[in-house]
């Protein structure tokens, strides 16, 4: 197992400092980025949270539940919203890896966020 970071693995990340309504401490967090962009020592990341009841309705959210596979240990939402570019110094350990079907999921949420226009979502 190498210990750079690579597309659909699971990762503690460490957010902080952050600002304003950006994802905060440390956390798991799927990595989306391609494999060979390592010119920069950086890696596309989707922060995950606990999931709640109440995020059922928002179509940006995909639920994850924890197996022996992804390492989690509580069911998880992936916010895509939250995606940030990280340097690999934020790494902190690696968890597990998501299935590609799963992995598929969350980046169409992606899509979903930077490409189709959303109703309110109060």
């Amino acid at each position: 197992m190498s210990n750079e970071p690579r597309r659909g693995e699971v990762w503690r990340v460490q957010f902080n400092p952050t600002r304003g309504d950006e994802i905060q401490k440390t956390r798991p967090a799927i990595v989306v980025s391609a494999d060979g962009l390592t010119r920069l020592q950086l890696r596309l990341v989707i922060p995950l949270t606990g999931w709640k009841p109440g995020f059922t309705n928002l179509t940006w959210l995909v639920q994850i539940d924890p197996s022996s596979d992804n390492g989690l240990q509580k069911v998880s939402a992936a916010n895509p919203l939250q995606t940030r570019s990280v340097s690999l110094e934020r790494f902190v350990e690696r968890l597990g890896v998501l299935d590609e079907v799963l992995l598929d999921e969350v980046v169409l949420a992606l899509g979903i966020v930077v490409r189709y226009p959303l109703r309110s979502q109060a």
